[in-house]
């Protein structure tokens, strides 16, 4: 039985089929599902989907060196723009996090190399039955969670991070018996 969650919405079936529980390790795209993640804390997965492109035409395709230098103009320019979520936290979260995001590119030589040792470089294997089998976070993201608040990143609650290790294929949460597994 294929995963239920994605509904027949288009984007969602397109992100579940290619996308979610495929491991990644470029670090763009890592800092995209990070700032993604941040951005749906409240709102559901697919309202942040349909936005995806909008956000990456906002935020400069998710470059952090570009991101960095986002001043209060910008920032204000952004809380206008009504094609992605306005919300002023999580916009300046974004600025913070791109800076914390590059400091651990420089200690460890890659975001990839540093998010992964949550997972011992290995994805996590859940294959749960049903919607309700699928974990809202685990130890894996509650200790990333608290290393990326203690390295300054905003807005990575253990739920927060859960998605994202979805999102990043460091878990697998398709349905046992899903086609995409």
């Amino acid at each position: 039985m294929d995963c239920t969650w994605p509904g027949q919405d288009e984007l969602m079936l397109n992100y579940h089929n290619d996308e979610w529980g495929v491991p990644v390790h470029d670090d763009r795209k890592l800092f995209e599902f990070m700032v993604l993640d941040a951005f749906q804390a409240g709102l559901s997965w697919k309202t942040i989907l349909h936005r995806r492109e909008n956000f990456r035409q906002a935020f400069d395709n998710f470059e952090p060196l570009k991101i960095i230098p986002y001043d209060e103009t910008k920032i204000q320019e952004l809380m206008q723009d009504a094609s992605i979520i306005r919300n002023q936290a999580k916009i300046r979260a974004t600025v913070t996090n791109a800076q914390a995001f590059l400091r651990i590119q420089a200690e460890f030589g890659t975001f990839d190399r540093y998010i992964w040792q949550f997972t011992d470089g290995k994805t996590i294997l859940n294959h749960p039955s049903s919607n309700s089998g699928i974990p809202a976070k685990s130890p894996e993201s509650d200790a990333m969670s608290k290393d990326l608040m203690k390295r300054g990143f905003k807005f990575v609650g253990s739920t927060i991070c859960y998605a994202f290790m979805q999102a990043a294929g460091m878990v697998n949460d398709h349905f046992e018996g899903c086609r995409f597994k």
